[in-house]
């Protein structure tokens, strides 16, 4: 459960690490990676990615407004006071878990809809298509900061 925790306030601190102003074009611009990446690496074909990617997209925006309903107000409170009661604590994880129970229901329902898209073969894939995006966005993070840090 730690690590489920981690993972996601993880993936949510990348996702807001821009600017408020810039954080729109940013976005954009690693859709748009994203987009690229995986329209690669799965080889979709035309009439796949024409009904692979409204399928993908409508989970992703899924997905972030249930990480924007569920985990973004946790972390603003903890961040506002990391000191919180047992009973506060209990009610916290009572949304992760309502939270968490709603992404593995859309991540659920991203796959029975991608079976009319595009083969099975390829859906199996994308797990680990998005997993190589997500740890070469991290590595550019990783090379970004340390520039930024010799400056």
């Amino acid at each position: 459960m730690k690590k489920i925790i981690t993972i996601t306030l993880l993936f949510i601190g990348l996702i807001s690490f821009a600017q408020p102003q810039r954080n729109g074009q940013m976005r954009d611009k690693i859709k748009a990676q994203k987009v690229a990446f995986i329209t690669e690496k799965l080889e979709l074909t035309t009439d796949e990615a024409e009904k692979f990617w409204p399928i993908y997209n409508a989970f992703e925006e899924s997905t972030y407004r249930i990480k924007r309903e569920f985990f973004i107000p946790i972390r603003k409170q903890m961040r506002k006071n990391a000191d919180i009661s047992d009973a506060q604590a209990n009610s916290f994880l009572d949304e992760v878990i309502k939270g968490e129970n709603q992404i593995h229901r859309a991540k659920q329902k991203l796959l029975i809809d991608l079976k009319t898209a595009i083969p099975a073969r390829k859906i199996i894939k994308l797990k680990g298509v998005e997993d190589e995006f997500n740890r070469e966005l991290l590595q550019k993070l990783r090379d970004y900061r340390a520039k930024r840090k010799k400056n």
